[in-house]
């Protein structure tokens, strides 16, 4: 099937409805990134591997989604963003019924592969996508409600996974994705306007931003928050259960009690990044950092375990949208560039949090996944502290 050869759609539909099909194509996307968190115990059992070794399953898509970004964005020269959008879409509905059919690991892997390519590319196109739907006036708002999508799922896929897992079985959770995804795919397949490239992305404007000591800054900032929330995030179940002694039932209630904190963190942020970009990261990563370390030190206590998942689901509401308020502060002149850097950042410290977050957990422990996440919190802060706000 030729995607790209295919017309756009000659009647269109209104724009903020394209708009919407992007915000929804990176929810589901990143949502299913995030899946395997909430049902990381039933996985490992039915693949008969250890829970370290399922972590894999956070890590391989963070992996690729690093390459993915800054690869297709010099790659893709002037295709048509809507031939490569629609392309990941099916990707993205390929990669969870795999996911939902594998009999091993090395099959859920695969899998998980292919969804590191669908992450990659719609962190890095759709907020960009925006301009060719909206007048320029509205482009910030359309661009937000994409981020809003990525930033709801970052937060939202544990308890989704759970709850769904918890119902019907963590293949069904992937089967529920794959539906969510083809309906998307539908829906962008009617709607999206043809939207061709207009410029093309080299080498050496990729790493423009580099150049620039406000957008290194995040950069830190970001793979050192990130790490340090993965290390933990990633076993957040195994934390609920083995530390705290909750029960199956307790524990999904408290991941949809952190997807909620983590909502309305998100749109809490969006508030506070108006007033200091700086003040709001810094609130971020002192309160990740304090929920990570009261974590690995309390006893069982559901009381406890209560406030540490709001806290820690509310403060990390709020990085998605501090961090990419600070690249594009940071990298005006090169916008795609710097989305592209920050999404490999991103996904960079997605795999090695979780990649040494399952080492440390099969070696020492869960308990010391959790100082390790609170010290790489702790770093962020630092190089905070010792950067100036983005102008805005």
């Amino acid at each position: 099937m030729n995607i790209q050869a295919e017309p756009a759609p000659s009647i269109v539909a209104p724009a903020w409805l394209a708009v919407t099909s992007l915000a929804v194509g990176t929810f589901a996307s990143v949502t299913t990134e995030f899946l395997p968190v909430g049902l990381l115990t039933d996985i490992a059992a039915g693949l008969h591997v250890s829970e370290g070794e399922a972590g894999l399953m956070v890590t391989m898509p963070g992996l690729v989604a690093a390459l993915t970004g800054p690869v297709l964005i010099v790659a893709s020269g002037r295709l048509n963003r809507r031939a490569l959008l629609l392309s990941l879409s099916v990707l993205l509905v390929a990669s969870n019924l795999i996911a939902a059919l594998a009999q091993n690991l090395p099959t859920m892997l695969f899998a998980r592969v292919l969804l590191g390519v669908v992450v990659g590319g719609f962190w890095t196109f759709a907020p960009g996508a925006t301009g060719h739907m909206v007048p320029a006036a509205q482009q910030p708002r359309a661009m937000s409600y994409v981020l809003a999508g990525i930033s709801v799922a970052t937060v939202a896929g544990i308890p989704i996974g759970a709850v769904l897992g918890h119902l019907a079985g963590w293949r069904a959770a992937f089967i529920a994705a794959a539906i969510l995804a083809s309906a998307v795919l539908a829906l962008q397949f009617r709607i999206l306007p043809s939207m061709p490239s207009t410029r093309t992305t080299g080498p050496r404007e990729l790493l423009a931003p580099l150049s620039n000591r406000s957008a290194r800054a995040v950069l830190a900032i970001a793979i050192f928050m990130m790490a340090g929330h993965f290390v933990g995030y990633t076993y957040l179940r195994p934390v609920l259960q083995q530390m705290f002694g909750m029960s199956p039932d307790g524990v999904n209630v408290l991941l949809l009690v952190y997807g909620v904190a983590g909502f309305i963190g998100t749109f809490l942020g969006g508030r506070l990044v108006t007033h200091s970009v700086r003040g709001t990261s810094l609130t971020a990563a002192l309160a990740i950092g304090g929920v990570l370390l009261l974590a690995a030190l309390a006893g069982k206590s559901a009381i406890i375990a209560t406030v540490a998942v709001l806290a820690w689901g509310c403060a990390f509401g709020l990085v998605p949208v501090s961090m990419t308020t600070w690249m594009q502060r940071a990298s005006p002149n090169t916008p795609d560039a710097g989305q592209a850097l920050l999404v490999t950042f991103f996904q960079t410290a997605i795999a090695l949090g979780a990649f040494f977050g399952g080492v440390v957990v099969d070696t020492l422990g869960i308990a010391s996944a959790l100082v390790l996440g609170s010290g790489l919190a702790a770093m962020s802060a630092i190089f905070i502290g010792l950067s100036k706000e983005p102008a805005a």
